[in-house]
């Protein structure tokens, strides 16, 4: 009865859909579900951003404040700090983060205070779906428990209880929320139903799974992929500069084969809240049963081991110059993980401007989208974007570019900088003479 109640809810487009935690995951999907005919409730602990959103304002680039405006204005989006309000909605999806502790151990702080959160408020009929990445196992054994033991109510039976991973790639514009096929994993065959048909009534294509951990294992598997490919061209791109062959010419003549190749690019670092934390999760868990996951930890130890590596050329370039790394003057262009957006979750910009300033480097950094920074868990930079004009990169004994903004005038910067330490091939895109690039 539950079941056929909620699954009529979802058809006729009467169900309340509530979102936990407003950022670069949450509120994407608001957005979605809201374009689908859905009222949505979008609950976050953070009252700036509840502000910002009843007030018609966006603070993520890629999702304009028109767009929060329009669906204000339309009466199918609002925003909550008050947790009773959840009890309201029909559907509780949670879009929280899951970092790493300080040992590069699963946090799970913000997925059980959320899902306590939902405790308080769960009744009868309520749909309950994790979307933040985690270990195979934990909405079955962090979430369920944490539901069941506060309320009496059992999930299948009183409340259904699901997986989907979320899929976000901000700054994509080949894919978006509503095109990205949706992995779905029900606890049970009840909690499949229903949470496919409430995901199959905003997105385009749902796959279901047989179970909670077959949906949060396939999000593993996706950020592990890319973790060890990415970990493999940047041991390559080391090993080639010592042979002095040009990794980037080499994958551009790789990946002109139609088949058995996929192109991955090196870089600084990884970035963004998947490839470098997802993997780890695994890693993590992997150790309950026993089995070592070496491919995973060692390709953890060349990602994270770039910045050094960054550095490491900052200071050879220089030297070539008769200039120390030691008080020399350097900009860092691009603070976002990767270009073209304003996220600088795990940043490998924010290490490379850390181990310089330790290094006794004098730094700065230009990012079009970040104009200030802000605290982080590890990190508070405590800087302000400087203005990138040919006089100010006359200043610079030195330009790390650790982003390629498309926005960037890449001719503009070569010709007035005095040496480019380029980790992303971008000065490539320059005809001409480039004595003063150096690739890393």
């Amino acid at each position: 009865m539950l079941e056929k109640q909620l699954l009529e809810r979802i058809n006729k487009r009467t169900a309340l859909v509530g979102i936990l935690g407003m950022g670069y995951v949450g509120l994407p999907l608001a957005r979605t579900f809201c374009g689908a005919g859905f009222r949505t409730l979008g609950y976050d602990i953070d009252p700036r951003k509840v502000k910002m959103l009843n007030s018609g304002k966006s603070y993520i680039k890629h999702i304009p404040s028109e767009t929060i405006a329009q669906l204000r204005a339309a009466g199918t989006f609002s925003a909550t700090g008050d947790a009773k309000q959840l009890r309201r909605c029909d559907a509780l999806l949670i879009c929280v983060p899951t970092p790493l502790s300080r040992m590069r151990d699963p946090d799970m702080t913000y997925v059980v205070k959320t899902t306590e959160t939902i405790a308080g408020q769960l009744r009868k009929g309520q749909l309950v779906v994790l979307e933040s990445t985690t270990y195979p196992g934990t909405t079955r054994e962090v979430c369920k428990p944490i539901l069941e033991n506060a309320t009496g109510l059992k999930a299948e039976k009183d409340f259904f209880l699901a997986f989907s991973p979320e899929r976000e790639d901000p700054g994509r514009e080949d894919f978006t929320t509503e095109t990205i096929t949706k992995v779905v994993g029900g606890f049970g065959p009840g909690s499949m139903r229903v949470a496919a048909a409430l995901y199959g009534a905003a997105i385009k294509k749902v796959c279901a799974v047989s179970s909670c951990e077959i949906a949060e294992s396939a999000k593993i598997i996706e950020n592990v992929y890319r973790c060890v490919n990415i970990a493999m061209v940047n041991e390559l791109k080391m090993l080639f500069e010592r042979m002095g062959i040009d990794i980037w010419e080499v994958i551009e003549a790789a990946k002109t084969k139609p088949f058995g190749f996929q192109a991955f690019y090196p870089g600084p670092g990884l970035g963004g809240h998947c490839i470098p934390i997802d993997p780890f999760y695994l890693t993590w868990k992997a150790k309950e049963f026993g089995m070592p996951t070496r491919f995973i930890e060692l390709a953890g130890e060349i990602n994270t081991a770039m910045p050094e590596y960054v550095v490491e050329h900052v200071a050879h370039a220089l030297n070539e110059r008769r200039r120390s790394l030691n008080g020399a003057r350097v900009l860092v262009l691009g603070l976002a993980y990767k270009k073209n957006i304003d996220d600088i979750r795990e940043s490998p910009s924010i290490e490379l401007i850390e181990i310089l300033k330790q290094r006794g480097a004098k730094v700065d950094y230009n990012d079009p989208y970040i104009p200030t920074t802000h605290k982080q868990r590890e990190h508070d930079l405590r800087m302000k974007s400087v203005p990138l004009t040919p006089r100010n990169l006359r200043r610079y004994d030195c330009v790390v570019i650790s982003t390629d903004h498309d926005c960037y005038d890449y001719g503009m910067i070569v010709r007035n900088a005095k040496l480019i330490v380029d980790t992303r091939n971008a000065c490539a895109r320059v005809r001409g003479p480039k004595k003063n690039v150096r690739k890393a």
